[in-house]
């Protein structure tokens, strides 16, 4: 929110901006005085005018500026949708993820890049547009240039959302979600530390989520066995402790 003060001892008027702007933009207006002592040329009644004036232009570019971002996380969904219908993934997948994801994130992160969080959770999935349906489809057992190709998809991920300058803080889940803790992922091999926070903490989601639903190729899991092979691959493919938090939340709240 824009706010219109007056400081009586220094004879001031200041208006400034609240959080809702993206920080460049606050940065770049949210400091300016208007000041109300005698100028010759503009008078105290006018320097009200102006400020009040940019109080509203101010308050009307903050409301554009979440319509914008609404339109875009609107965006994204649609395109998430039919990516899950694609991928013939179970309704609702990228978003009962991305929920559980950012209830572990919450633990370690603040607001603003939960936000990311969760934009980079539903486009965990994205570079699978790049595949072609032979191969994203198939039932069997993929070959060993098939399997190269699919290993391919976090890749195109990259390619695709780096050019988006709104999406790349959302980079790291659909880059490095099949990154291992122990270092035998891919697409880089990275290991430990080296895997963003955000996609070892997704790992574990994505891993729980396809155990414990349907796919065509095999009956979901029962909630319970899909835990004790998450317990049993911590410090494997899992970050020992996000697991723990993740057994917090699930065990305590259960998750659907």
């Amino acid at each position: 929110m824009a706010v219109l003060l007056f400081d009586p001892n220094k004879k001031v008027l200041i208006y400034s901006l609240g959080k809702g702007l993206t920080d460049r933009f606050t940065q770049t207006i949210a400091s300016r005085t208007a000041r109300c002592t005698g100028s010759r040329r503009i008078g105290i009644t006018q320097q009200v005018a102006i400020a009040i004036e940019r109080v509203f232009m101010i308050e009307k570019l903050e409301k554009t500026n979440i319509e914008l971002f609404k339109a875009y996380d609107e965006t994204i969904e649609a395109l998430v949708y039919a990516i899950d219908l694609r991928d013939e993934e179970t309704e609702g997948h990228s978003k009962r993820i991305a929920a559980l994801t950012v209830e572990i994130a919450k633990e370690f992160m603040n607001e603003e890049e939960l936000v990311h969080v969760y934009r980079g959770a539903l486009l965990h999935d994205i570079g699978k547009l790049a595949v072609l349906d032979h191969i994203l489809r198939k039932l069997g057992r993929l070959s060993d240039e098939e399997w190269k190709i699919m290993k391919m998809h976090p890749v195109y991920a990259y390619e695709m959302l780096s050019k988006i300058e709104y999406l790349k803080p959302a980079l790291n889940i659909p880059y490095c979600h099949h990154e291992r803790y122990d270092g035998t992922g891919y697409p880089r091999g990275l290991k430990k530390e080296e895997i963003p926070l955000a996609a070892r903490i997704f790992a574990v989601v994505d891993v729980y989520d396809a155990l414990t639903h349907d796919r065509p190729y095999r009956k979901a899991w029962p909630e319970q066995q899909a835990i004790e092979y998450i317990k049993e691959d911590v410090n494997k493919q899992f970050d020992p402790k996000v697991v723990g938090v993740f057994l917090r939340i699930v065990e305590k709240k259960g998750w659907e």
